[in-house]
């Protein structure tokens, strides 16, 4: 098994692509992001005023372990590492429909939804990308 992984990545790629680097870094922005509504979930479900404290802690937590996937796939394609280009993809086509639902709510909601969508897609756009499919050994392989 190779140190990617398990057959990840080109050996004729060298260095990480750009398309990769920033795929990565807006998948952790995104994590991060995560992590962060879901500490201010758990804090307002523990020092607030919450109706069902179970049901607001348990939302809270399953948040902060919902922010562990773009994390991963993050962590996983800053490594080129083969395994992490699905999940990545998976969350930001899930990401979509989340945006398209946010630009209806108040406040500061369509706000973060232009935020969510517009990372989404430029994600889907690098990792769609031949040199990043090629970086992460992706694709059809020579017989």
């Amino acid at each position: 098994m190779s140190e990617n992984g398990g057959g990840g990545g080109d050996p004729r790629v060298s260095a990480r692509p750009r398309t990769v680097s920033v795929a990565a870094l807006l998948c952790g922005l995104q994590g991060v992001v995560v992590a962060g509504l879901g500490a201010v979930l758990l804090a307002l479900a523990v020092f607030g005023d919450a109706e069902d404290l179970t049901q607001a802690v348990t939302g809270a937590l399953t948040v902060l372990v919902l922010a562990a996937l773009p994390l991963a796939a993050g962590h996983g394609l800053w490594r080129l590492r083969r395994w992490s280009r699905g999940p990545a993809v998976v969350m930001q086509l899930l990401a979509l429909p989340v945006a398209f639902t946010l630009l209806g709510s108040g406040r500061l909601w369509p706000l973060a939804a232009v935020g969510l969508g517009v990372s989404a897609v430029a994600v889907l756009a690098c990792l769609v990308n031949p040199t990043a499919t090629a970086a992460l050994g992706v694709g059809p392989r020579e017989a």
